[in-house]
């Protein structure tokens, strides 16, 4: 990378992040444990609640978004060629990010803000998380802008040269997470910090769940990108072999910005305040999506089949044994694929606006997210840090053994913790439930597959535990020197990119635009209807 200061600014997001995904990790671990039948109940159920909505908060906002912005930050270095403008700019987005992380945690750690992650109203907490999530969201935004003037100035510099795939995938993350921030910041600036602040005692909680929905679903594929942005620029070169298709990685990356937004009311089919029409229709463009998934797996399984071929493999399958196993990029691929195929599927379910009345709110759903989050998008944030770690540290990282046992406890953790919440999701056991009575005979035999859970959970910790302890070891190993970072190359490169794949217009306009017609008329409609706002209850004063 071009400067000092360049790497310890990606550092510095990517510490804060990891930190911030280990402790909220230990308190995932202390629910389940508190949840199981191994020890008697705490008796106060807020403690429970408290480490719900630290934990999410910590692994939905902050985890993600500073991988995402520390990434970006390398991208623009490793493959523009070029050192990031506006560092100054880029420090005060990462700050912020702290300062709101910890304005959020601290009256959670107090039980004025036990309103977990979704903050449904009316149930309002203390103005200082919101206030620190805007702050994360900000901080954000900072990012985004950064990415943007970066992209413009390499354009000036080369005008009518083809974006490199890193930096075109990654713009489509940032202004997909722009656009889809806006619900949640829309919700909490006129919606619930006038309660908050005293201002008001009545929220309109239906149009609330609305605004969050924009945000909700669309946020997951936010996640995902640093991910997809692996699979496509590292995983190849990695393993020793070529991209399939450069063209089918950028159509993946811009359908995910026209196709991720419009969906998050399938996670409304229970709320009487939205109509049915809506709902197919979110429900048409949640299968929709799956669209850039299918292509992403297909180019990957073909970029992967030419490593294994250009390695010898010949046949239809003898490509397999070919592959570098021993590789921890092709394990964690491996990894994450199979995973997002248990978490797709589950998906289905959730999407069909029939079958999600029988998983709706329960177990499933946590096992659904944590397969597809947990498992197949945090698998591949491993896979990218132990990838950039050198050239970030100049120091090697040798540990491959414990780099393959990491990956190995997680993927293994990962499935013992998800598969036993979809077998009790489909009995109907519900989630965000701080105490479980498995004496009474109707609960009794679920009490095993809680118990199997947190042993689940133990592994993942784990894993954590190493992952945080390869990193520490990679900054203590000997100075090496590096070549220059090279992202994949495709197998057929150079050649003219059609102007739809090497710009943002055309995909911009059609996300904005599904967008108003998807939320226009439910968001409209809720709008001007009267006396649909109800008292809000502050958190300590619910029943």
């Amino acid at each position: 990378m071009h400067s000092v200061d360049a790497k310890r600014l990606v550092l510095a997001h990517f510490w804060v992040a990891f930190a911030a995904f280990f402790l909220a990790l230990l308190l995932g671990e202390w629910q389940m444990y508190i949840r199981s039948p191994l020890r008697d109940w705490i008796g106060n159920p807020e403690l429970y609640y408290r480490a719900v909505t630290a934990h999410g908060t910590a692994m939905g906002y902050v985890f993600p978004t500073l991988v995402a912005m520390g990434f970006g930050y390398a991208i623009v270095e490793l493959s523009l060629k070029q050192a990031i403008v506006g560092r100054r700019w880029a420090w005060l987005g990462f700050w912020l990010v702290v300062l709101g992380t910890i304005t959020a945690m601290i009256p959670v750690s107090m039980g004025l803000a036990t309103v977990l992650y979704t903050f449904y109203p009316p149930l309002i907490g203390n103005p200082f998380y919101y206030i620190g999530v805007v702050l994360v969201v900000v901080g954000s935004w900072i990012w985004v802008g950064s990415m943007s003037v970066n992209l413009y100035v390499w354009r000036k510099a080369n005008p009518g040269a083809t974006v490199p795939l890193p930096m075109f995938a990654n713009l489509a993350g940032a202004y997909l997470w722009a656009w889809t921030s806006l619900g949640a910041a829309i919700e909490i600036l006129f919606q619930i910090l006038p309660v908050a602040l005293g201002f008001k005692s009545t929220i309109d909680a239906g149009l609330a769940r609305v605004f969050f929905s924009w945000t909700l679903h669309a946020i997951v594929y936010f996640w995902l990108m640093p991910a997809y942005i692996a699979f496509y620029t590292l995983v190849p070169r990695a393993i020793g072999g070529r991209l399939y298709s450069d063209k089918m990685a950028r159509i993946s990356f811009v359908l995910f910005l026209v196709f991720s937004m419009p969906i998050g009311i399938h996670h409304l089919f229970q709320d009487p305040q939205v109509g049915s029409g809506v709902k197919f229709m979110h429900a048409v463009f949640t299968a929709m999506v799956s669209v850039p998934t299918l292509l992403t797996i297909f180019t990957i399984t073909a970029s992967v089949e030419i490593a294994g071929r250009l390695r010898g493999g010949t046949g239809p399958f003898g490509w397999l044994n070919k592959l570098p196993w021993q590789n921890p990029m092709m394990l964690a691929v491996a990894f994450s694929f199979i995973l997002l195929g248990f978490g797709g599927a589950g998906g289905l379910i959730n999407m069909s606006y029939q079958l999600d009345f029988a998983v709706h709110n329960t177990q499933w759903i946590t096992g659904h997210f944590h397969l597809i989050f947990g498992g197949a998008i945090v698998i591949m944030y491993f896979a990218l840090a132990y990838d950039l770690w050198p050239h970030l540290t100049g120091r090697a990282l040798v540990a491959g053994r414990l780099m393959r046992t990491q990956l190995w406890t997680w993927f293994v953790g990962m499935i013992v913790l998800t598969f036993p919440w979809h077998v009790v999701g489909i009995l109907g056991m519900p989630r965000r439930m701080a105490y479980f009575d498995y004496s009474h005979p109707e609960l009794a035999a679920q009490a095993v597959t809680v118990i199997i859970t947190f042993f689940g959970g133990l592994m993942l910790v784990f894993s954590g535990l190493l992952f945080i302890l390869v990193l520490l070891r990679g900054h203590r190993s000997a100075p090496i020197t590096l070549p220059a970072f090279t992202f994949s190359r495709a197998v057929h490169e150079g050649g003219r990119m059609p102007a739809a794949l090497n710009g943002y217009a055309l995909w911009l306009a059609l996300m904005v635009g599904l967008s108003v017609v998807n939320y226009g008329y439910p968001i409209t409609q809720l709008i001007f209807l009267e006396q649909t706002s109800v008292p809000a209850v502050p958190v300590g004063e619910q029943p």
